[in-house]
């Protein structure tokens, strides 16, 4: 292996620890669940090199909600793919194991491959959010080349994953079936309080709405407030940034 290539190589393992202790660092009491699903997203992109990344979430009837996504592009096709109830990201949800379409121009015709070939996508990996007989959604992982991900990146890419399910099911919710359908229910309205604030921002501060979601979220961290208190706050007119 070449200098550059264990440099390289050495710099990527230190940014996955580094992850991994951000990531644990928020599993404490009164922790943002959407803010870590997003923060899981990001670092997917950096990690792996993907073009985004995404998670759906199940809500305690069963049905899929995009709840976190590295860019607009990822959160479209998501949003296809659950409002037809097909793709990659829905069948991983629905068999618990993971989904690899290594060239999306290879699929049968659909709406997912209509959404994910306008995006520039050519490639996706889904991996389920899964604990033990408990599948509560998917992360989505999107390549703008055609090829699957090395074993490697796919090992990765479930540790991850496993961190975000942990995050969200945690050992009290498994263990108190009440407690997992509130702390669902909770992650799926933070997504719409925060959907409602950043339209709100983008629309005050004339950015995109990706822009805005960074506006929140720079705020909230600033502040050291949970990202949907921040929320709620712009959506109630009580707070404007």
């Amino acid at each position: 292996m070449s200098t550059d290539a264990r440099e390289r190589r050495n710099g990527r393992e230190e940014h996955l620890i580094t992850t991994f202790v951000t990531l644990a660092d928020t599993l404490v009491a009164g922790y943002d669940v959407v803010d870590l699903l997003h923060t899981l997203v990001e670092e997917c992109v950096a990690i792996l090199g993907v073009a985004a990344a995404g998670i759906v979430l199940s809500d305690p009837a069963g049905g899929l909600h995009p709840i976190a996504s590295s860019d607009g592009r990822s959160e479209r096709v998501e949003a296809v793919q659950v409002d037809w109830g097909e793709g990659p990201c829905v069948e991983s949800f629905r068999t618990g194991s993971a989904v690899a379409v290594d060239d999306i121009r290879e699929t049968g015709p659909s709406r997912f491959r209509e959404a994910a070939e306008a995006s520039d996508f050519r490639s996706v990996l889904a991996v389920p959010l899964r604990l033990r007989t408990s599948t509560i959604g998917a992360l989505n992982l999107f390549g703008s080349s055609v090829g699957a991900l090395s074993g490697e990146d796919a090992a990765v890419a479930r540790a991850l994953a496993d961190v975000a399910t942990i995050g969200i099911l945690q050992e009290r919710a498994i263990r108190d079936g009440r407690l997992l359908t509130e702390q669902l229910e909770h992650a799926l309205a933070s997504r719409v309080l925060i959907e409602q604030a950043k339209g709100i921002v983008a629309q005050t501060r004339q950015v995109p709405v990706d822009e805005a979601f960074q506006v929140l979220r720079n705020y909230a961290r600033r502040n050291n407030e949970r990202l949907r208190d921040v929320a709620e706050r712009v959506v109630d007119r009580r707070l404007t940034i």
